[in-house]
């Protein structure tokens, strides 16, 4: 089973390449082939959920590069880094905000998880992609009855 959002990234590439934007092609032939190397990492196709853990990997490598840059005094670099972001971050789902990630660990915690790592075991699969890791961790903290 082909991954549809592969597929997309595919496609977008062949348009990249046609209107010879080169960022563009170069941040997306490099994402596809992080994905090849998923897929022969795994010994299977991609899906949509690998392609997600691919891009949502590749967008916290730039950001993490951009804030880099920016302390080490390299405000062109950081943009780029920004842009790239950018490219990626629109092939991913809209991201969410604090109150909607604290409501959605209220609703765990509610159901009977009373630990960090049964609160995080649920919420991380719902959020993947869409919200900061070490931000969903901070919520779960302040959530959790003491």
């Amino acid at each position: 089973m082909s991954s549809p959002l592969k597929s997309e990234l595919e496609q977008e590439l062949i348009q990249a390449r046609k209107a010879r934007e080169r960022l563009r092609t170069t941040v997306l032939s490099s994402t596809l082939s992080e994905i090849r190397n998923a897929e022969i990492e795994g010994g299977e196709a991609a899906d949509d959920e690998m392609v997600k853990r691919v891009l949502t990997r590749a967008v916290k490598q730039r950001r993490e590069a951009a804030d880099q840059m920016r302390d080490g005094g390299r405000e062109e670099l950081a943009l780029k880094e920004e842009e790239e972001l950018e490219i990626l971050s629109a092939f991913l789902p809209p991201p969410l905000e604090e109150d909607e990630v604290r409501a959605i660990v209220r609703e765990i915690v509610k159901d009977g998880a009373d630990q960090m790592g049964a609160v995080m075991g649920r919420l991380m699969p719902r959020i993947q992609g869409r919200f900061d890791g070490k931000e969903a961790n901070r919520i779960v903290r302040e959530e959790l009855p003491s």
